[in-house]
């Protein structure tokens, strides 16, 4: 879906200051067919000066006051816009996380953009019980909203209903939107602060909390990045896309950070949890989306930690 010859196109990036986010951002720039808007809390936040930094950003990124919880503000940056991606999370859950979601669609529909891409979670797909233990996780399982009330799992609930809601509110419109449901997402900071996702690794190498003892799932931000301009651009994509590339166990990971890290302190409490499931990313591969080696991925998001300061 890029612009004709000669011309550039304009998108949204909401929550533009976001891990996920700044490297989209970073990634449509240098493209240079694309002029974006882009929502933040507050653009005057020295927080959001990374994005202004970025090549191109200059002549083609404008930076918009927003609160995905006032539609007014939404649909300001989205005006004009030819088509929409949709990355930002609230900072509340459940609620928040729908209607948020809500007012981006609703937006979008008043300002007749193309496509939508958003953002879910593999939280959305992850957690059914009624799901074969023996079967990696694919795009027809949804979480079980039942069971998550049940078990008090709000933000999974809260990234389920969001996501069902997303494709309710295309039905009824018409918004050719499409879904990304990425795994726990790390790699090298563009952001100045921590995201909570990059805490996990950063946990280990501080020592200074409780790691769970289980096989996680894990995806290199660049890749997501990737993989959410790949959805972007090919014609004729539609549904929910799994995004997961590697699958480690929390030792493992530890083992590989003392062979190249020696000198940090290391996490040595540990509880046993529960393993996640494996996910299945066949869908997206099948449009030719490629994945760094998990070791790049991990030495790559030390370096940034270390490069910003917060190991120290």
């Amino acid at each position: 879906m890029e612009g004709g010859a000669g011309r550039t196109k304009t998108v949204c990036v909401t929550g533009a200051g976001g891990f996920v986010a700044s490297w989209l951002v970073k990634l449509l720039l240098s493209r240079g067919c694309y002029t974006l808007h882009g929502t933040v809390r507050d653009p005057g936040d020295a927080k959001n000066a990374h994005l202004m930094s970025l090549d191109g950003a200059a002549e083609r990124l404008r930076l918009f006051k927003a609160d995905l919880l006032d539609y007014g503000s939404v649909a300001a940056a989205i005006a004009g816009c030819d088509d929409v991606f949709h990355v930002a999370c609230p900072v509340d859950i459940l609620a928040p996380a729908v209607t948020g979601t809500t007012n981006v669609l609703r937006a979008c529909s008043e300002a007749k953009v193309g496509r939508v891409v958003v953002v879910s979670s593999v939280s959305a797909a992850m957690v059914n019980p009624n799901w074969p233990e023996d079967k990696a996780i694919d795009e027809d399982c949804w979480s079980d909203v039942d069971y998550c009330r049940a078990t008090k799992n709000w933000y999974t609930l809260g990234k389920t209903l969001a996501e069902i809601e997303a494709f309710d509110y295309a039905k009824r419109s018409g918004l050719d939107l499409v879904t990304l449901c990425p795994s726990l997402v790390i790699g090298p900071l563009l952001q100045p602060t921590v995201n909570a996702s990059s805490t996990v690794i950063l946990g280990c190498l501080k020592g200074d909390c409780e790691v769970k003892i289980k096989l996680r799932n894990f995806v290199d931000v660049r890749d997501v990045a990737d993989a959410l301009l790949l959805l972007y651009e090919t014609p004729g994509v539609s549904g929910r896309y799994i995004c997961s590339s590697h699958a480690r166990r929390m030792p493992h990971i530890i083992d590989l950070l003392k062979s190249w890290y020696p000198g940090y302190k290391f996490a040595d409490k540990f509880v046993e949890v529960s393993d996640e499931p494996q996910f299945n990313s066949g869908k997206l591969e099948k449009l030719g989306w490629k994945i760094k080696p998990f070791e790049e991925t991990l030495r790559d998001s030390v370096e940034s930690y270390r490069a910003a300061g917060v190991l120290d």
